[in-house]
């Protein structure tokens, strides 16, 4: 599946147009605050349905107008399809895929997504929860069948926690807590077992991308379970076990909701102990695993989105870097201030970005690309 073009109208600071992608590399360059960012979480928003820069949607909205909207057409076995998204200073959202509200079903026909910002170094450098988080976002990607594990998870977590509540009030008795405990035990090993998988199939490429994006310490993905149970029999054990303690804090302090997530280098924490480029480039490692774990499970890479990724990298690391955006397959969008900041890639398109528009198409071999146009809303 990859990404044909993008239609944009009142999205941030970018002007009304549409805008053809390349099949491999698309290059976004222009000076800081031309649009670059703004035009990859557009991508973002109009196939994942939500913003990858912030909580608060309606900034999207530009200034001046009384909407934003976004439309992404994709094309896969010769057939294309169109993404919308919109949403009014109303209130009103809508995320379309030809013409139909996205759900569950609709979502997983969406081409999964691998973005890179600085400010997602919080995944590296943050708290547990980013980090489960990615983690089973990428569980739906590779086994879209299991994605519905960590939703009736947080769904019993929250009616167990409501419960503890009403205990320390005295309003329910202690043994009405046993069906949600065991509720809570059987969707968590579900979910610990989905992200165990997970984890198997992307440590030893984790390992091998960040060899190769220059990384000199061994580095590792490993996956610490908050419990050790080997079946939902011993979590409800577990959980019952903790009742007391649980119900004098009024909540549920065990399961797979507490789970971390380590990437180290050579046995040390990149979070405690990683310089800020061992952090970076830790975290293209873990997007680049995600691309080969993908095309490994399902063979279909991720739609990358790089924003200002070779800024602080050397020379060396930028070249690496520039040779697994070549390998296979994928599609990737990247931006930088100035074409030479990325090494060169076969069928590159480069698009310069003014003023919240792209203004000129370039393909690699120097032959003029299609031009970006405005259209109708």
């Amino acid at each position: 599946m990859r990404v044909a073009r993008l239609r944009v109208l009142g999205f941030r600071n970018l002007r009304e147009q549409e805008v053809e992608l390349g099949p491999s590399v698309s290059l976004l360059w222009g000076p800081n605050g031309a649009g670059k960012t703004n035009l990859l979480e557009a991508l973002f928003v109009g196939l994942a349905g939500g913003s990858c820069r912030t909580n608060t949607a309606r900034e999207a909205i530009a200034f001046d107008e009384p909407l934003a909207r976004v439309e992404v057409d994709v094309s896969a076995d010769r057939e294309e399809r169109s993404f919308l998204w919109s949403l009014a200073r109303g209130g009103e959202r809508r995320h379309l895929l030809d013409g139909t509200p996205m759900g569950p079903e609709l979502a997983r026909e969406r081409p999964a997504l691998a973005v890179f910002l600085p400010d997602r170094l919080g995944l590296v450098k943050g708290p547990p929860s980013a980090r489960r988080q990615h983690l089973d976002r990428l569980v739906a990607a590779l086994w879209p069948g299991r994605s519905d594990a960590r939703r009736r998870y947080g769904r019993a977590l929250g009616q167990r926690n409501a419960l503890l509540g009403r205990v320390r009030a005295g309003l329910a008795p202690s043994d009405s807590l046993d069906a949600w405990d065991a509720e809570l035990a059987s969707v968590g090993c579900e979910l610990v077992e989905a992200r165990r998988d997970a984890i198997k199939v992307l440590a030893p490429e984790f390992t091998a991308a960040a060899g190769d994006l220059g990384l000199r310490d061994p580095a590792s993905l490993r996956y610490a379970p908050r419990s050790d149970a080997a079946s939902p029999e011993e979590l409800a054990l577990e959980l019952a076990e903790r009742r007391p303690g649980d119900v004098e804090r009024g909540f549920t302090g065990h399961g797979p909701h507490l789970d971390e997530i380590h990437l180290e280098l050579d046995g040390r924490s990149v979070r405690r102990y990683g310089s800020q480029g061992e952090q970076r480039t830790a975290l293209l490692a873990l997007l680049f695993a995600e691309r080969r774990a993908l095309l490994e499970v399902r063979r279909m890479p991720p739609l990358m989105l790089l924003d200002d990724v070779m800024s602080e990298l050397d020379p060396g690391r930028r070249e690496l870097l520039a040779a697994r955006l070549a390998e296979g397959d994928g599609q990737t969008v990247i931006t930088a201030t100035e074409t030479d900041h990325v090494p060169a890639t076969p069928a590159r398109l480069e698009i310069a970005v003014r003023d919240g528009a792209a203004v000129h198409q370039l393909a690699s071999d120097g032959e003029a690309a299609p031009s970006t146009t405005a259209f109708a809303a």
